[in-house]
């Protein structure tokens, strides 16, 4: 059985517009996921990358106009420019890290719950009620999200460590059995045919 190492980030663009489409294909293939939620800004100082607010003119307009098309490809709302964004990633990815670790509820349903707060819903995910709405939605206890403690920071500073040593330099990341990298929302076809033996 296959094994997903899922390493997101909670104000990703990208990752809200990966949905669920991850979740399906790794039922149909019977593969099992860790998500590992991390600080993707952080990250980028990490391994080369630059933050948006960073980049070139010319990459800042292509960013956007990548993000106009991957959501209607998908068929997903989204504000190119939300009133809340960015925002504290730490609050969600602690909620959602909190949450593997209690069960009960849909993780893949959480992650698309809070990211499409940030991007369609114009609400201000780093906020305890905007995560407790989240979580209900996905069937945790609204209370993880003022219950967090100091063990689900460490993981989450723990999940950037791992991610930088494990070649990892975006958010979605996706990585099967510790050795095959995929990188996108727009990679999960490929994921897809990899799981299946076709690639």
């Amino acid at each position: 059985m296959a094994h997903i190492d899922y390493f997101f980030a909670t104000v990703s663009p990208f990752t809200y517009l990966a949905g669920t489409r991850m979740e399906a294909i790794a039922a149909r293939h019977g593969a099992t996921i860790t998500y590992k939620p991390m600080d993707v800004i952080a990250l980028f100082g990490r391994t080369g990358g630059v933050a948006p607010k960073d980049r070139h003119p010319a990459r800042q307009a292509y960013r956007l106009q990548e993000m106009r098309r991957q959501a209607t490809k998908a068929g997903m709302p989204m504000n190119l420019q939300p009133a809340h964004w960015p925002t504290n990633p730490a609050p969600a990815s602690y909620a959602i890290i909190a949450a593997q670790k209690t069960g009960g509820g849909d993780l893949g349903r959480l992650v698309a719950a809070i990211t499409a707060k940030c991007w369609a819903g114009e609400k201000n995910i780093a906020e305890d009620d905007v995560i407790a709405e989240a979580l209900g939605e996905a069937g945790f206890d609204p209370a993880l999200a003022s219950g967090m403690m100091l063990a689900e920071a460490e993981e989450y500073a723990a999940n950037l460590e791992e991610a930088v040593n494990a070649g990892v330099f975006g958010a979605p990341f996706y990585i099967v059995d510790g050795t095959e990298h995929f990188w996108g929302q727009d990679r999960l076809e490929d994921l897809d045919l990899f799981l299946a033996g076709k690639l």
